[in-house]
């Protein structure tokens, strides 16, 4: 069945859902560069709020624990959004003959509970082997809980 009630080879007048003028609205009441500030904080909340509803790969160790690396003083857990990413990842380690434990973990898990359970800053990569299509969610408040983020003062849960 197609959105115009018809089956799928009926070529009639279709009706435009209402949906379809929120839409164009939205779209052109966007900034017209990416360089806006708070279009980029904007940009940036909704692939947040795409990753915590996704179940993502997290390669683990033969403990299952999450394989992770330290890099500027953050402890980083990595995460792949598919097998092919991960493919890629273990191509550049030089270790893609060999087999590749992982679960698949939500993201908001990820950030909710697995960072506040390592001890140390610690943030999520993911897909870090794709380069420019890579993201980084790092240990900072409105990413990870407030207890756990780097820029708020754990006494008063001011900001740093």
């Amino acid at each position: 069945m197609a959105e115009h009630g018809g089956d799928a080879n009926s070529t009639g007048n279709a009706r435009r859902s209402r949906l379809y003028d929120y839409v164009d609205t939205a779209i052109s009441e966007q900034p017209e560069t990416t360089g806006d500030p708070e279009y980029r904080r904007r940009e940036f909340a909704v692939l947040l709020g795409e990753f915590r509803r996704t179940a993502v790969l997290v390669p683990v160790d033969e403990d299952d624990a999450p394989l992770v690396a330290d890099f500027g003083g953050i402890r980083w857990i990595y995460a792949f959004s598919n097998e092919q990413s991960l493919a890629r990842f273990a191509l550049a380690r030089g270790e893609g003959a060999r087999e590749w434990a992982y679960q698949r973990w939500l993201g908001a898990r990820l950030l909710d509970a697995v960072v506040p359970a390592v001890g140390v800053p610690c943030g999520v990569a993911l897909d870090c082997a794709d380069g420019e299509d890579g993201m980084v969610f790092p240990p900072v408040r409105g990413i990870v809980p407030d207890a756990v983020a780097v820029n708020v003062d754990g006494g008063t849960g001011d900001e740093k």
